[in-house]
């Protein structure tokens, strides 16, 4: 092993040849993998300036104890020894494939007269693969109508020429039924079968206009013959030919052989969608997802994403169309980012796709890995508002006001990103006159955190002001006159466009709408805004109760909340004795109560 010295001697030997390098760490175990067209210049790219790099990337270096490398002829032999050795060895800092599930196959055996069946099993024995399929059930369907369309046979019966002149077979229940043309007993030629076998691949292929075209002429031949029995049953192939693909998407009948990729992203995942577009339908459709263990750009993913698809597929379509042009790709002629029309169309439906997958995931994670998820979450708001600490204690602050009275303010708390409500409080203003939210902002600030520091108390790592840029200066003020601007970050959330406003900073933050970190951020505010817009109405209800008894003069908030309870209303004081309230509040308050409402009767 060497020292980083050593290291960066060891660079000056590298060739400036294509190849493949490998990053080991101390105990010999690879971590990176990466393909250069140029070794030297890459590899050295990692021992720049550490400003350079991501956190992340410099946490990876910093575990550099060897570099190995393999010189090979091209960029495109790089790619592949590249995606090879990733595929055996997964190191832990490349982008790896995380799904872990099989995906269904259909294949068409390599034998003579060949079955065609669904396998999760990709066998590279000459038989030919179509897929794979997202849905088994998608697979199971397309088998079925082939089924329904050609007469294949199922069995596993070795049907060589000379198995089948032996004799030694007979027709099976499939033959009876009409579903097998019986080749084991030489009821059918290879010749014929492999007619068969050559309409299923264009189906698969999704190529049903020629098969459509088929049909029809033999139909109006046997129907012309006076075949009617024999017509009935092409047109019952038609009627399911045609039923089959009116399911498939329909983008434009003129857009034919494309490949349409996109990605949604997270904060170590990348969710991909592809789809297959032929003859206008879509008749295929994947989603992958994607684990992303150091910071890269979606054009290194989307390289990484279209690598995998054509391992799986082998040759993709003639026209491939991306969101982002990627890496890593030899043959970008093919490769196009539409701007409009029905292509643009087509990659936003994948793109849809791709955003629903990310967020079935998460949701899925949620519910099943509750602590992942949470540590995810909280990692993605960190990274988004670039905080130095993990916001595991957040606090949101919300005023209310009706033409400045009964103001009121909410202060809500999260704790590992979910409300803990034995810490919410309730704020009544009290030395704001009017509706200035910009002051009652500063004052409920103020004696929030004042009272955290004489008690010694926990302090979040982030503050969420409910308001514009107004509301956030005076908070941020506060803050600075406590000393706590450095220790405690704050923003605030716009309601008009979502925007989070930073100090400070003029331009607004946007983050993406089905952002976690956003959607926690909502999720505060709308909390705040809940738990303070309750205890205003209760305010304001008791205001509004109480404010004919609080405008007489010489009765108090005491007196006033001893005559409530006692009668229970404003009414039933109007309607009680002298002695009465004199029982209650003294003969001063029975005279004065009396005598007011005796001159407002009059």
């Amino acid at each position: 092993m060497y020292p980083l010295t050593d290291l960066k001697e060891k660079l000056k030997l590298l060739p400036t040849s294509p190849g493949v390098y490998r990053f080991i760490n101390k105990e010999g175990v690879i971590i990176y993998i990466g393909k250069a067209k140029n070794l030297r210049n890459r590899v050295s790219q990692y021992f720049q300036s550490e400003n350079t790099l991501t956190p992340k990337t410099r946490v990876m270096v910093s575990k550099i104890s060897n570099i190995e490398h393999t010189v090979v002829d091209s960029e495109e032999d790089a790619l592949l020894l590249e995606n090879n050795l990733i595929k055996k060895h997964l190191p832990r800092y490349n982008i790896l494939l995380k799904d872990s599930k099989t995906y269904p196959w259909i294949c068409i055996k390599n034998e003579p007269f060949p079955r065609v069946y669904v396998t999760r099993k990709y066998i590279k024995d000459g038989s030919l693969y179509f897929g794979p399929y997202s849905s088994a059930m998608h697979a199971h369907n397309l088998t079925e109508l082939v089924s329904s369309l050609y007469q294949i046979r199922n069995c596993k019966l070795s049907l060589t020429p000379e198995n089948i002149k032996s004799k030694h077979y007979r027709p099976c229940l499939n033959y009876h039924l009409g579903k097998c043309s019986a080749p084991c007993v030489g009821y059918i030629s290879s010749d014929k079968y492999q007619m068969q076998i050559d309409s299923i691949k264009a189906l698969l292929k999704g190529e049903t206009s020629q098969l459509e075209r088929e049909f029809r002429e033999s139909m109006r031949k046997a129907a012309t013959e006076l075949k009617f029995e024999e017509a009935q049953k092409y047109k019952e192939k038609l009627e399911l030919l045609e039923k089959h693909y009116s399911k498939s998407t329909i983008v434009n009948p003129s857009l034919t052989n494309i490949d349409v990729f996109s990605l949604a992203s997270t904060d170590n995942i990348a969710f991909g969608n592809y789809m297959r577009v032929v003859n206008g339908s879509i008749i295929q459709s994947l989603n992958l997802e994607f684990k992303l263990p150091i910071e890269e750009s979606l054009s290194a993913i989307m390289g990484t994403f279209i690598n995998e698809i054509r391992s799986k597929f082998g040759t993709l379509s003639p026209e491939i169309l991306v969101p982002v042009m990627p890496e890593d790709i030899f043959d970008r002629k093919n490769i196009h980012i539409p701007l409009k029309g029905d292509k643009l169309k087509l990659l936003e439906l994948s793109q849809k796709n791709a955003t629903m997958f990310k967020l079935e995931r998460l949701k899925q994670e949620e519910t099943l890995r509750p602590e992942e998820h949470k540590t995810r979450v909280l990692s993605t708001l960190q990274k988004d508002l670039n905080m130095i600490d993990l916001p595991t204690h957040i606090e949101c602050f919300d005023n209310s006001n009706i033409q400045g009275r009964f103001a009121v303010a909410a202060c809500v708390v999260f704790k590992d990103g979910h409300p803990s409500k034995s810490d919410y409080r309730h704020f009544n203003i009290k030395n704001v006159v009017g509706a200035n939210d910009f002051a009652t902002m500063k004052e409920v600030i103020n004696r929030r955190y004042s009272r955290l520091l004489a008690e010694n108390g926990e302090l979040p790592q982030l503050i969420v002001v409910d308001g514009g840029r107004g509301q956030l200066n005076y908070a941020y003020e506060t803050l600075r006159e406590l000393g706590l601007h450095e220790r405690i970050r704050i923003i605030g959330i716009a309601k008009r466009l979502e925007e989070l406003i930073i100090p400070g900073d003029p331009n607004p933050l946007f983050l993406d709408k089905n952002s976690s970190s956003l959607r926690l951020i909502m999720q505060l505010r709308d909390e705040a805004h809940r738990f303070g817009i309750t205890h205003h109405r209760n305010r304001r209800s008791k205001g509004q109760i109480n404010s004919e008894l609080s405008e007489i003069k010489g009765i108090g908030e005491k007196t006033e909340e001893l005559l409530l309870k006692r009668f229970g209303s404003l009414k039933a004081v109007k309607k009680a004795t002298y002695q009465e309230i004199s029982d209650i509040a003294g003969k001063r308050v029975a005279d004065i109560i009396t005598t007011y409402f005796s001159e407002r009767e009059r």
